[in-house]
């Protein structure tokens, strides 16, 4: 088709823009992929000398699975050579990997969680592991466990106020993710030093520090893999351990996932407050925000309102939504 020259410009003018636009919509998404958080692009890294062995694709078959390697929990070796610890590491391996639900919906919001976890842990000198103790504890849900136990570290009430942490009608910081992440780390601390290794510490966090150094007198030895304990503490270092190998590799493990099928961290700036919040719809609508925006990332304000009759210091995460 001939084009006369009276339409070129018009027709120039409009490939710059259509060209101009589709540039835009790529490196907009190039920007907007940067951007993403995806924990498993370096998780590989922290198993470097530990490997699937055979075919383990749980989307397309089912047959066991079988590992070969070196194995650490909280830079403590795993003793894989017993067969006992073994067939315990294959029991929550099978579960995991092929309870697909559960473990993808892991996945998808431990992206959003673990930077923020590992940066406290490690700023109170805990190993970095031990994000996968609330993972497990509670899979990074609020629920109420039968035991009265809540928040991702799932701590009752009496525990939590030992170590420091406020609960009552209106605040309860076993819901503040930060602080509760930090009291977490003083028992871990005080377990590890009284029990004489992270593992065991790690499995005191379920059976209480009581009964873990009443395990060490009774069998005459602080090493977790060569005791013996009640059904549930003796899976729950496998249970991480378990999450860790398949987080390492989520593909060999049979799980497709992209980064922009991750739960990103939310976006939020801090705001201080020392004085009562008659109603935090009202607080909300400052920011333009929704009650529900304030309430999802501040669990910890259990009510609509904050009387805050002693004047206490407050830090609330005010989201960002756009």
């Amino acid at each position: 088709m001939k084009v006369e020259k009276k339409h070129w410009i018009p027709l120039a003018v409009v490939l710059c823009l259509v060209i101009g636009v589709a540039s835009a919509r790529v490196l907009l998404s190039v920007n907007t992929a940067n951007n993403l958080v995806n924990i498993f692009e370096r998780a590989n890294a922290e198993q470097l000398k530990f490997k699937w062995v055979g075919n383990s694709d749980s989307t397309e078959t089912v047959s066991p699975i079988s590992v070969q390697g070196e194995l650490f929990f909280a830079g403590e070796r795993v003793p894989l050579e017993d067969p006992e610890v073994r067939e315990r590491l294959e029991r929550e391996l099978q579960l995991n990997t092929y309870w697909h639900s559960n473990t993808l919906m892991a996945m998808k919001m431990a992206n959003r969680y673990f930077d923020g976890l590992e940066k406290i842990l490690t700023e109170n000198g805990v190993p970095s592991d031990f994000k996968y103790l609330p993972l497990i504890e509670s899979n990074f849900r609020n629920d109420v466990s039968p035991a009265g136990a809540v928040g991702f570290w799932q701590f009752v009430e009496g525990t939590a106020k030992n170590y420091g942490l406020q609960v009552n009608g209106e605040v309860d910081e076993r819901y503040n993710i930060e602080k509760s992440t930090a009291a977490a780390c003083v028992y871990l601390k005080k377990s590890k030093e009284e029990l004489g290794n992270w593992t065991l510490a790690a499995a005191s966090y379920n059976m209480g520090l009581g009964s873990a150094q009443q395990r060490i007198k009774d069998q005459k030895t602080n090493n977790f893999y060569d005791m013996y304990f009640n059904p549930e503490t003796s899976r729950y270092v496998f249970r991480m351990l378990a999450m860790k190998i398949i987080f390492s590799n989520p593909k060999q493990a049979g799980f497709a996932v992209k980064t922009e099928d991750l739960y990103q961290p939310y976006k939020y700036k801090i705001v201080e407050v020392d004085s009562a919040i008659p109603s935090i719809a009202d607080f909300a609508a400052q920011y333009n925000l929704k009650y529900k925006h304030i309430k999802i990332l501040n669990t910890w304000l259990r009510e609509a309102k904050l009387t805050n009759k002693d004047g206490k210091k407050y830090l609330l995460k005010i989201m960002e939504t756009n």
